[in-house]
């Protein structure tokens, strides 16, 4: 009745169009369709076309003709599994087929990349079955309600001075988000310091999309750019000794009153100052910062993406982070393994500065190196790579700082994987350039080329494989190998054990560790950004293993 309200309301000469797949049309002979539009009508049907005397027949055939099209349109989307509707609450993910669906650097950007065959093929490129999990972000209606008036406040704001290198401030300011929605409070730009050690002067617009920031974040967090003018001639409450992992009713209860009264907190140091455990709607909101909010800058989001085609356009690449930089293995306590000149440089380093040490500065190197807390350097590397099946034609891409030692450092996997390149490989003559001093846009270039990997292999543990982790994760759980050094290590150091037997071990070792689904649990480190589900990622029909 009320389609047929609607239609007479219309003009006599409108019409309207649907656009029917072949296969429909083909399926419905003119004879049939005729068979149907000249059916006798049921009682109901004939008493209203007596109300309605004036319309012509051939208008209730045109009717009838484009409801029968519509079902048979919507019965050959049923058929094909093509039906739009989902039954998840979050939304669908993407289904794996030949062509495979990446996103670029975490950016909300979609690819379709086909992969070379023959490669394609190695089971070493297989990825984890995903179980189903998609992002999920379904903040509850109390989250929401608040939001109104969080959003309306003008009296308080919260100014955050984060440091460190990318992937670090990237952490940091994730928190000062969810620091801001916990005090209500307007969140300035995080400043980032001057990096000491690299002399890195980037600005947060150096690297991040600010535009695409602050409309991410609009429901949660207001975000300006600057201080108002009010503001910048009064003294923000500075706080420097934030302790470890604080909860929010901590950070309320510290800062809450004082920045009503004064209007402005200053922070710094935000490296794990924040509780990892927290409310469900924070962890959402974590994940929503680290996921979605924190997208790189057009010009190196450009550069990475031409970097990652660069590395596809023979087929599937592997991405490795390589920590062999001098400064990695002075804060571990461990040896790189190359010569013993190189092992007296690292001690003599260490000896001069002994808080550089990280932690545990009672063991010995080589309790150290078995109880997984250094990093693997090449030689070890690629004994794992071999175990674990990578083929020798692979394609692998290495991030990371210049290894101590230079390119003799890198040499075993230089032999055993002859397409070995690096960011300074694949760019061309003057790409680099503008990025030249800054270490934190060459590390995002990594970031990006990394993410985007067929598969991605950290050689220690540290905030890029963490983050690079959980990124991969949230993006429909591609393949990432977690290297379990704490058990394999005395394998590697039993020259006696036949090649065969040592792969078959290594192999098996990591058949878990390959970046399959994992629920984060509140174990120390256990951080929502590295591992999504349950808090950002939901399959209502999977019991998943716990971490």
């Amino acid at each position: 009745m009320a389609l047929s309200k609607t239609l007479i309301n219309h003009k006599k000469h409108h019409h309207c169009y649907i656009s029917v797949p072949s296969e429909v049309i083909n399926s419905l002979s003119s004879t049939s369709l005729q068979s149907l539009a000249d059916t006798p009508k049921k009682t109901a049907a004939v008493s209203q076309i007596s109300n309605f005397s004036k319309l012509k027949i051939s208008k209730y055939r045109k009717i009838w003709l484009l409801l029968l099209l519509v079902s048979g349109l919507l019965f050959m989307l049923k058929v094909y599994k093509l039906y739009p509707f989902s039954t998840y609450p979050c939304g669908n993910i993407a289904k794996k087929e030949d062509s495979k669906l990446i996103s670029i650097g975490g950016l909300n950007s979609v690819v379709k990349i086909i992969e070379k065959d023959d490669e394609s093929k190695n089971d070493f490129w297989e990825q984890p079955d995903g179980l189903g999990y998609r992002p999920c972000l379904d903040f509850s209606r109390e989250y929401k309600k608040s939001s109104v008036e969080i959003l309306k406040d003008r009296t308080k704001y919260l100014v955050v001075v984060v440091s460190g290198g990318m992937n670090q401030q990237r952490n940091q300011i994730v928190d000062a988000v969810v620091i801001a929605r916990i005090l209500g409070a307007t969140l300035v730009v995080p400043i980032l310091q001057v990096n000491v050690i690299w002399g890195d002067e980037s600005e947060f617009s150096d690297i991040f999309d600010v535009e695409h920031f602050k409309k991410t974040l609009a429901d949660d967090v207001r975000v300006i750019s600057s201080l108002p003018s009010n503001h910048l001639m009064s003294r923000p409450v500075e706080e420097k000794h934030t302790p470890l992992h604080v909860s929010p009713q901590w950070i309320r209860s510290r800062y809450l009153r004082r920045m009503r009264r004064e209007g402005v907190l200053l922070l710094r140091g935000l490296d794990s100052r924040l509780s990892k455990d927290l409310p469900s709607d924070l962890q959402k909101l974590r994940c929503k910062v680290a996921f979605n909010a924190l997208r790189f800058a057009p010009p190196i989001f450009e550069l990475g993406n031409k970097l990652t085609e660069r590395m596809r356009s023979k087929g599937p690449y592997l991405a490795l982070h390589l920590r062999m930089e001098k400064d990695v293995w002075v804060r571990t306590g461990c040896l790189p393994g190359l010569s013993s000149k190189y092992d007296q440089i690292i001690y003599n380093e260490r000896k001069l500065r002994p808080e550089l040490l990280t932690s545990r500065s009672n063991m010995t190197y080589h309790d150290r190196k078995l109880a997984g807390l250094c990093p693997l350097n090449a030689l070890e590397v690629t004994r794992l790579l071999k175990a674990l099946g990578a083929p020798k034609t692979a394609r692998i891409f290495w991030a990371g700082g210049d290894p101590l030692g230079g390119k003799e450092a890198l040499l075993p996997l230089m032999k055993e994987y002859h397409n070995f390149y690096n960011k300074e490989d694949l760019a061309l003559p003057g790409e680099l350039e503008p990025f030249a001093k800054k270490a934190s846009i060459m590390a995002a270039l990594d970031y990006i080329v990394s993410e985007n990997s067929d598969v991605f292999m950290p050689s220690h543990g540290g905030n890029m494989g963490h983050a690079i982790q959980g990124h991969r994760a949230y993006a429909g759980h591609k393949k990432t190998i977690t290297p379990n050094k704490r058990q394999m290590l005395s394998y590697f150091l039993n020259p006696s054990l036949p090649e065969a037997e040592f792969n078959k071990i290594i192999y098996d070792l990591h058949r878990d560790s390959m970046g399959q689904p994992a629920i984060r649990t509140s174990k120390s480190g256990r951080d929502v950004t590295k591992y999504p589900i349950p808090e950002c990622m939901r399959n209502d029909s999977v019991v998943q293993r716990v971490v």
